[in-house]
């Protein structure tokens, strides 16, 4: 393993953040802190309590993680779709350095920039409500974890576009709706039973209910499931991002 190379990209990523502060961290807060507005004084002063977790505060995970998987893969997916819109992406394929470690370098970015985010909007959360943590160390895998998948997600998005436009097709007409109908502003229980098995084929419950569980200890689903779950979609990532180095699919041509 090239550890300077996989610093030198891994720094050039992180770079760009800081030079796209407004657009990488201020946006997304605000539009985080505008749901809680919205979500928290509508719908809250109706729903005030669910599974006994005041609804401000139970909205909380279901927004980190909106934001989590939104940003993931919009930082892993530019970031590897600009060099290849430049032709850049030739010098580093030919570059002492494994398809591995250039994988480790944007995906660990990408995925730092969403989990340093991640941390933001919980800090931001709890200016609106009082937040409590009953498992700090399991919220950390899932956030990790999450990040890490999407990124790949988001990598391999970034690989198959051959246009800006179609960098944002995943993200606004698949997992964007997904995340809404994944329980992230409510628990599935509060569904008629057909509805509930439906939103079971739904991959983002798996994560939001995981994620709401480290902080409740509340869950739509079992906790085994969600890790299970989310360790697939990690592995099926990880297998498809193998493959396409291996084929050379849309990077040789």
């Amino acid at each position: 393993m090239n550890p300077y190379a996989i610093r030198a990209i891994y720094m050039f990523e992180m770079a760009r953040t800081w030079r796209t502060l407004l657009q990488s961290i201020v946006s997304p807060v605000i539009s985080t802190s505008l749901y809680f507005v919205v979500f928290g004084a509508a719908i809250g002063s109706r729903i005030t309590e669910i599974d006994g977790v005041s609804y401000g505060a139970f909205i909380v995970p279901g927004l980190v993680m909106l934001s989590l998987l939104t940003q993931s893969i919009a930082n892993a997916s530019f970031g590897i779709y600009f060099p290849k819109f430049t032709g850049t992406i030739y010098e580093l394929l030919s570059a002492p350095i494994s398809f591995f470690e250039i994988v480790v370098s944007y995906v660990g970015a990408a995925a730092t920039k969403s989990i340093v985010l991640g941390l933001i909007i919980l800090a931001t959360a709890g200016l609106f409500v009082p937040l409590r943590i009953e498992h700090p160390i399991w919220m950390l895998v899932f956030l990790v974890l999450t990040s890490v998948s999407f990124s790949l997600l988001g990598f391999i998005i970034g690989i198959w576009a051959d246009g800006f436009e179609k960098l944002q097709i995943v993200p606004l007409l698949i997992i964007t709706p997904l995340t809404f109908l994944g329980g992230s502003f409510y628990s599935i229980h509060m569904l008629p039973p057909f509805w509930q098995k439906v939103t079971l084929f739904n991959p983002v419950v798996y994560l939001v209910s995981g994620f709401r569980w480290s902080f409740y200890d509340k869950a739509d689903v079992s906790v085994g499931v969600s890790l299970t779950m989310t360790l697939v979609f990690l592995g099926v990532c990880m297998a498809i991002v193998a493959w396409m180095f291996k084929t050379g699919y849309k990077l040789k041509s």
